[in-house]
């Protein structure tokens, strides 16, 4: 039986943590002592309509992964529901039971969540929504893709890249920071990319641990080290910079960064 598991109130992210606390069911804990290890085979993704988590998506269904896509617009939930190996689900990011309701049933979740609804940040409302889902699903294996410039990495971009994002920045922080303080039995990681670019993936992308990298690196190659980092124990508990060193960046010298062996 694994750990008891924290997960927060949507209400109450602080003073309603012993709410959540209860031990996970023994449907919901039935992988052996062996589980680190273990393939994630039912992936949800939030995101996944465009962009970096439609790459997630794209790269999961080839690795034979099923995947729960949420979505907010007809055409992408047509467009996903016609890949094998994918369900398509109408919900609002920001619609906590919807995303519960998604969610349940898979043993994996990926959020590549960002932008904002109206007075809503989905960069850190979306993605509460999906973190605390998985607390109270009991699906601990939680991939959080945020940015460059978040938490401890604010010091690899300049002052004014920081201050066109610092909405976006603050807000995928504060999701950052509650899926560390309270989610410590969760086989958590936090994937944080550089300068994003749409164009066919070089495959030269890397993880690194060093906090001060910056660099440039394509949407494709996001979800590569993404989905490699899902079923890799290694990466568990850990917060990388994604970039690609074979890119000229004016934002950063890449070049150098010691890679993670993903």
């Amino acid at each position: 039986m694994r750990s008891l598991f924290v997960c927060v109130s949507a209400l109450a992210a602080v003073s309603c943590v012993e709410a959540f606390l209860a031990p996970m069911s023994v449907a919901r804990t039935a992988r052996s002592s062996s589980s680190l290890s273990m393939a994630y085979n039912k992936v949800f993704v939030a995101g996944g309509s465009s962009g970096v988590g439609r790459e997630v998506v794209n790269q999961l269904v080839s690795k034979g992964k099923q995947v729960v896509a949420i979505v907010r617009r007809e055409d992408a939930l047509e467009e996903l529901n016609a890949i094998e190996g994918v369900t398509a689900v109408m919900v609002d990011a920001l619609d906590l039971k919807g995303v519960e309701g998604a969610l349940d049933g898979c043993d994996a979740a990926i959020t590549t969540l960002g932008g904002s609804s109206g007075e809503n940040r989905v960069d850190y409302e979306g993605n509460r929504n999906v973190i605390e889902s998985a607390g109270i699903l009991g699906v601990t294996r939680v991939i959080l893709v945020t940015s460059v410039g978040c938490g401890d990495s604010r010091g690899a971009i300049s002052d004014q890249v920081y201050t066109s994002l610092e909405k976006a920045l603050v807000a995928k922080t504060k999701a950052e920071k509650m899926l560390q303080k309270y989610y410590t039995n969760a086989f958590w990681t936090i994937i944080r990319p550089g300068g994003l670019q749409t164009a066919e993936g070089t495959g030269k992308a890397i993880l690194t641990e060093n906090k001060t990298i910056a660099g440039i690196i394509r949407r494709a190659d996001v979800a590569d080290v993404v989905v490699r980092a899902l079923d890799n124990d290694g990466t568990h508990k850990k917060v990388f910079t994604a970039v690609d060193p074979s890119i000229p960046s004016s934002f950063g010298d890449a070049s150098k960064a010691e890679a993670f062996p993903l």
